[in-house]
């Protein structure tokens, strides 16, 4: 259902407010109008427009955005935000559990730990700037984010992506150097090895992201501020601007494509190497027990890569022939899953650790009770 509402606005002028009230024909949801009226009042300047008139105008930022959550989904909304919920709590707690147990323990100090540490704090970042708004919109309907906010949400996101692909791949060469040349390990892994590496990873994720958002929060916008989506997604949010959005999302696509299909080439790579050591041991404990590990960890990396990849592609050559609810879903869901099953795959399933976890919330409790 689509309006117009008239206001006074000048002597001579009259402000016509447009707005969309969108309904979904299964479940009778829609945005709500009060929220709409706000939201498009909320812009830095409203176009003034008379019937069968335009008149010469300044386009600026809109002050605020509205995010839709999942169009067509909304009678899911309640078990979304259980869901979701329950899986950020567990991306907060196995993360945080994993953070504070390698830096607590001296024990804890090798290659491995430190990337896994790395990547746990990556990932309380990636999950916290998306997941927190996502429940707010499935529960209680506040879409409102502002427009500093918006593109603020989508540099975290985009970001923080890049710097997990390269701490994956980073643990794939740790691994690799574990299993293949355990004899040379310490020798060419060392601190300052690690170091530049996590420095380089986050240097290229912020060299590679900084140009996406920076292109599209300085392209006109107006008209609607609604964004069909639960985030402040790249592609979703350069569908409102007025100019040719083509050559932000021509670089979110090259960008991604590079920055992705490198590292997932060089894990690839760095596995089947792994594999092949790994068959080639005498003894078949050590081949299950490397095939053990390698296998949880190859099945975050698909978890991880697979979903990104199709939510990447879909929403540049598919978006006519999926259905939006699904390419929304798919890109919530590349967010939020491998935060909370990273703990469990590359923290619970690792002994030193499971053991180290153990005993700190043994030592919490016992404090709590004396307390």
């Amino acid at each position: 259902m689509a309006g117009l509402f008239v206001f006074p606005h000048s002597e001579n002028t009259t402000l016509t407010l447009r707005f969309i009230y969108t309904i979904d024909r299964s479940t009778s949801d829609g945005i709500p109008f009060s929220s709409l009226i706000t939201l498009y009042c909320n812009r830095k300047r409203i176009t003034p427009m008379m019937s069968g008139q335009s008149y010469n105008h300044t386009v600026e930022s809109p002050a605020a955005f509205f995010l839709m959550g999942i169009p067509g989904l909304q009678s899911s909304y309640l078990w979304l935000t259980i869901s979701f919920s329950a899986m950020y709590s567990l991306a907060l707690l196995g993360n945080t559990l994993i953070i504070t147990v390698i830096c607590m323990d001296s024990t804890l100090q090798e290659p491995m730990y430190f990337f896994l540490c790395v990547l746990a704090a990556v990932d309380i970042v990636m999950a916290s700037s998306v997941v927190p708004k996502m429940v707010s919109i499935f529960s209680s309907g506040d879409g409102s984010i502002s427009f500093n906010a918006c593109f603020t949400q989508m540099y975290f996101v985009h970001a923080a992506t890049a710097v997990e692909t390269g701490l994956l791949l980073a643990m794939a060469f740790d691994r690799y150097v574990a299993i293949c040349k355990p004899l040379h390990y310490r020798r060419i892994l060392k601190p300052q090895l690690m170091l530049g590496l996590c420095v380089t990873i986050i240097i290229r994720a912020v060299i590679s992201m900084t140009p996406l958002s920076w292109m599209l929060s300085h392209l006109p916008f107006c008209g609607s501020n609604v964004v069909f989506h639960s985030y402040c997604e790249h592609m979703a949010v350069a569908k409102l601007v007025c100019a040719d959005p083509a050559p932000t999302s021509l670089y979110s696509l090259i960008c991604s494509s590079i920055i992705v299909g490198s590292d997932s080439a060089f894990i690839a790579a760095s596995y089947t190497l792994i594999l092949r050591a790994v068959f080639s041991l005498s003894s078949k404990n050590a081949q299950r027990k490397a095939l053990s590990t390698c296998g949880s960890h190859v099945g975050v990396m698909v978890l991880y890569y697979l979903p990104g990849m199709a939510s990447i592609y879909v929403a540049w050559l598919g978006q006519d022939k999926v259905p939006l609810h699904t390419q929304v879903l798919l890109a919530d869901l590349y967010l939020i899953i491998p935060p909370t099953l990273n703990p469990v795959i590359y923290g619970i399933r690792t002994k030193q650790i499971r053991e180290r976890m153990w005993m700190l919330m043994i030592c919490c409790f016992r404090k709590g009770l004396w307390t």
